[in-house]
């Protein structure tokens, strides 16, 4: 079994879910998946860049409605339980956690205890962050010690 550390920031969609758990063919897959509340990040501006980058200047405008704290909590346990279900329906064992402090740190423990083979950063292009290698893939590849594939998510 190939036991994957499947990082989000918003719940899987089905074409995420078959892109990730064909990675391996037909090995079977373990999925951990941890989801950090959107709202406790604290780069609001850096999402409003990217934003204005592709072009989608709504989205620019309300980056700063999102809820913030514990507001942000059950929007994100809804969305990792949406997709715990969906990674189980295709047959695959997952099990997940929200991440509310430090989240390299999780993961390298998530990682280390799971003894896993893998580091999925599932996520929307970063453009500001990407270029000072500040996104969460470029970060855990210099913490975790096992290989970090960074994907781009899907959009209903």
């Amino acid at each position: 079994m190939f036991t994957s550390v499947l990082m989000i920031e918003k719940p899987l969609t089905s074409e995420d879910v078959e892109f990730v758990t064909t990675l391996h063919g037909e090995e079977g897959s373990s999925f951990i998946v941890l989801m950090q509340p959107r709202g406790d990040q604290a780069d609001v501006l850096l999402r409003a860049i990217d934003d204005v980058a592709i072009g989608d200047l709504k989205d620019a405008v309300r980056e700063g409605e999102e809820p913030e704290g514990a507001e942000a909590k059950a929007p994100a346990q809804r969305a990792l339980e949406h997709s715990l279900a969906a990674l189980r329906a295709a047959g695959c064992e997952a099990v997940g956690h929200l991440v509310e402090d430090h989240p390299l740190d999780k993961l390298k423990s998530v990682v280390d205890e799971a003894d896993a083979d893998e580091v999925i950063v599932l996520t929307e292009p970063h453009y500001v962050e990407e270029f000072f290698h500040r996104d969460w893939a470029s970060r855990a590849r210099h913490k975790v010690g096992v290989p970090v594939l960074k994907l781009f998510a899907h959009s209903e």
